[in-house]
């Protein structure tokens, strides 16, 4: 077997950013929190005294129970660099929304920010997107599309 199963962000406040994508984004707790610690944590992350903790959250438009978003915190954080979209290493998560400019002030007015401007552009299948990035309130970056057939609209 081989599929996907979650992506994690190490968050500064993971209580409060696990709100946002909550509220925000949509994501859905499905009761899998975590605080955890021991040897085997310490092997596995090569982090003498390693703890952490969080929850699953599951995304929107999927199954019950995958993929989720885990966002966790450490106790002991190193400093982070500052994410640009054109950073080397995974850019950025993307969602698909039914009114973009709608859910780009909702991110605003929960803590988050704008980047860039919002953009149309056209496809060869017949389709138009409308796409901007945005950050979440601790930095990471958030794509925002909505898909529209313009043929069928012409």
């Amino acid at each position: 077997m081989f599929r996907y199963v979650h992506t994690n962000i190490i968050a500064k406040d993971a209580r409060k950013l696990i709100e946002f994508y909550k509220t925000v984004v949509k994501c859905k707790s499905i009761n899998e929190t975590r605080d955890l610690r021991g040897v085997w944590l310490d092997r596995l992350t090569g982090i003498n005294k390693a703890h952490i903790s969080g929850e699953h959250l599951l995304l929107p438009g999927y199954g019950e129970d995958h993929p989720t978003l885990e966002i966790f915190s450490y106790d002991v954080l190193k400093e982070a660099l500052v994410p640009e979209i054109n950073r080397p290493g995974i850019a950025h998560i993307a969602f698909e929304v039914d009114d973009v400019e709608t859910t780009l002030k909702e991110i605003i007015n929960a803590g988050g920010a704008r980047i860039g401007e919002l953009v149309t552009a056209a496809y060869p299948n017949g389709q138009e997107a409308v796409f901007i990035y945005a950050q979440d309130p601790e930095g990471n970056i958030i794509e925002l599309q909505s898909w529209i057939d313009i043929e069928s609209n012409s």
